[in-house]
């Protein structure tokens, strides 16, 4: 393990634990402030070339001068991180977070229940945030269902569609080759209607022909002279 990043936490120098040999250090002696001060940031501990290394938060009182080279020290990591001014950033979100229990940390120093209290500040400011990102993570993922679901009924409806042409073309196909077969029967109905015609008055002028011709032999034999 690596040894813990720069912090805006003011911590101690760090203290050798134990080594590979099995060789331990004495225990650390601390104060009631101190061991409340662990209790809210705790020490930081890593390995390093086999060796156990621990650094507590420093019980240093903090002075003016430390209040401004802390905010110093934030606007200088906010640029060289290049943090987002605004919106939803993890490392000013981070920076801010070591901020904030810096100043708990001194805070705790002069009075130990004024620190407890901005403890139980910042632990509910950290569940709201988390309660917010829960939500915001539901509320993605229930966007990204219902995204789904319409894309989804999206391409039902395309389909839907697509069959509702291909039926409506298949339709009026139908409708034309029904209207060809109408005008095809309908030009054969009058062309037999006509050819009947046609025959109708040859038939009558033949039968008119056949009439004037009994007609006439009646005629010539009602006018011969009798004997």
């Amino acid at each position: 393990m690596i040894p813990p990043h720069n912090s805006l936490v003011k911590y101690d120098n760090a203290i050798l634990v134990s080594t590979t040999k099995g060789e331990g250090k004495a225990a650390k002696q601390t104060t009631q402030t101190e061991d409340i001060l662990n209790s809210i940031l705790p020490p930081r501990e890593w390995t390093e070339d086999g060796q156990l290394w621990v650094q507590y938060v420093s019980s240093t009182p903090a002075t003016r001068l430390d209040v401004i080279n802390l905010q110093e020290s934030l606007d200088h990591k906010l640029q060289q991180r290049q943090a987002r001014e605004t919106g939803i950033c993890p490392v000013r979100e981070e920076l801010y977070a070591q901020c904030f229990d810096e100043l708990i940390r001194q805070v705790t120093i002069n009075c130990a229940e004024r620190g407890l209290l901005l403890l139980r500040v910042r632990d509910e400011i950290r569940m709201t945030t988390a309660a917010y990102q829960t939500l915001y993570e539901s509320s993605i993922a229930f966007g990204m269902r219902k995204a789904l679901m319409s894309e989804r009924k999206k391409e039902e409806m395309e389909k839907k569609i697509r069959e509702l042409d291909d039926e409506n073309e298949d339709l009026e196909r139908q409708v034309n080759e029904l209207s060809t077969r109408i005008d095809v029967i309908q030009k054969k109905e009058e062309e037999r209607r006509a050819q009947d015609e046609t025959s109708h008055a040859e038939e009558v002028e033949k039968l008119k022909a056949l009439n004037e011709q009994l007609k006439a032999s009646l005629e010539g034999l009602l006018s011969a002279p009798k004997k």
